[in-house]
């Protein structure tokens, strides 16, 4: 049995696409490929980091608009004991009514994993997003099971959609484990940030300079709040800046400063760039940093662990993929309570509110009390132990075989029951 994944790759840049690489790097050898989109269309950033030429992917899908049934099938062979995997959200498959009538015409086990569906929304009764519902309706006929990746998501497509309910399956997002990381004092791994940057990175030299002078990360009696990633207006960044500013009215002989760590992904997208703007009208160099820099890969869970407080304060989102590091690397994280994002660090041991005043009352409590944030740090390494790449790939690998041995015992109109892949204990392996 074969698991092919229908989703965006690297070289591709986009979340979805780092999210695939992720669970594949943890499947086993021979049991999957990818198809992915014609590197040609250039509807999406490309990077230099290229998969391996033993890597079985195929760039065959021609564009986010002029997919077909006959696109997909031409790169899946004659496999039959084969699980066509597609990794959806909106924004990548941009025509929805063309990818339902592609899955109608797909004659092989169908998987679809939902990376967009809310639960917290008033547009509809369940939870559910308007549209989301009207797609969802249309959707379940036509594909063996779908995976969602909270509790919250779970619940909204069960209540709207219980004949399908066997259909469903909550399958939570993969976290990173980065071995030895979890367990480095937050001292060590501000010393190794604050050479990185200063020493290595591409940071311009003000920059630097301030960096060196302010001692953001080398002073001790400095707590830091902070983030990183892409500089998009919906992660809410400038409230990072009014976050530090209220805990220093809060507790004036203390220092608080707020840094974050990112780039502006695509200069064309306005709102993007006016974040970008407000961020650098608010940067002062003495409390509030933007270090505008690509973190590379084995340096992102670094700073992520040096942060006194990881904060994120989201205007709208379902999942983030950088909590996947975040968790690894057993970060203290402050997280507004929305969605995917909220329960996930809730069920981690992190501190989430649907209210900013009672956040950062809650963070105030664990500057004044840091023991809480240490146990706080230990059940995010816990859960991401749980909840690793490699455990939710072999949990992948379940259901996919449920599947081909429901198909081949003729029940192809059914689906085997659902399972909670949140439950305890270990995945079995696969053969």
């Amino acid at each position: 049995m074969v698991i092919t994944f229908v989703s965006p790759f690297k070289p591709i840049i986009c979340g979805i696409a780092d999210y695939t690489d992720f669970v594949t790097r943890e499947c086993p050898a021979g049991k999957w490929a990818v198809l992915s989109f014609n590197l040609n269309d250039r509807e999406a950033p490309l990077s230099l980091d290229r998969p391996s030429p033993t890597t079985p992917v195929w760039y065959v899908i021609p564009s986010r608009t002029a997919f077909t049934a006959t696109s997909i099938l031409e790169g899946l062979g004659s496999d039959r004991d084969q699980v066509v995997w597609f990794q959806h959200e909106f924004g990548i498959w941009r025509d929805s009514a063309r990818f339902i009538d592609m899955l109608a015409e797909l004659r092989r086990v169908k998987v679809v994993t939902l990376h967009s569906l809310h639960f917290q929304s008033d547009e509809t009764v369940y939870g559910l997003r308007r549209h989301e519902h009207l797609f969802l309706r249309r959707l379940l006929p036509h594909t063996d099971a779908i995976t969602v990746f909270s509790n919250g998501v779970h619940r909204a497509v069960l209540d709207a959609f219980p004949e399908f309910r066997e259909r469903v399956h909550l399958l939570r997002h993969g976290t990173h484990l980065f071995p030895g990381l979890a367990t480095l004092s937050r001292a060590q791994a501000k010393a190794m940030i604050h050479d990185y940057l200063v020493n290595e990175s591409t940071l311009d030299q003000e920059s630097k300079k301030q960096l060196r002078e302010q001692r953001v990360f080398l002073d001790p009696g400095t707590t830091v709040l902070g983030g990183a990633g892409f500089i998009t207006a919906s992660k809410g960044i400038e409230l990072l800046y009014r976050a530090c500013d209220t805990l220093q009215r809060m507790l004036p002989e203390r220092k608080i400063a707020a840094v974050y760590v990112g780039l502006l992904r695509e200069s064309n997208h306005m709102n993007d760039s006016r974040c970008e703007d407000a961020l650098k009208a608010k940067s002062r160099g003495t409390q509030h940093f933007l270090l505008e820099t690509y973190l590379p890969a084995h340096m992102l869970p670094v700073l992520l662990r040096a942060l006194d407080v990881y904060f994120y304060w989201p205007t709208d989102c379902t999942q983030s993929g950088i909590m996947a590091h975040a968790l690894g690397s057993g970060a203290t994280i402050a997280c507004r309570e929305m969605e995917g994002v909220g329960e996930t660090v809730r069920m981690a041991g992190g501190l989430t509110s649907p209210s900013f005043g009672d956040l950062i009352t809650g963070i105030q409590r664990w500057i004044l009390e840091p023991g809480l944030g240490d146990q706080a740090s230990e059940k995010a390494s816990a859960y991401a132990h749980r909840f690793s790449w490699r455990n939710q790939a072999l949990r992948h690998f379940e259901l996919a075989q449920e599947l081909c041995r429901y198909r081949v015992g003729g029940l192809a109109a059914a689906s085997p029951p659902a399972r909670d892949s949140s439950a305890d204990g270990e995945p079995s392996s696969v053969s």
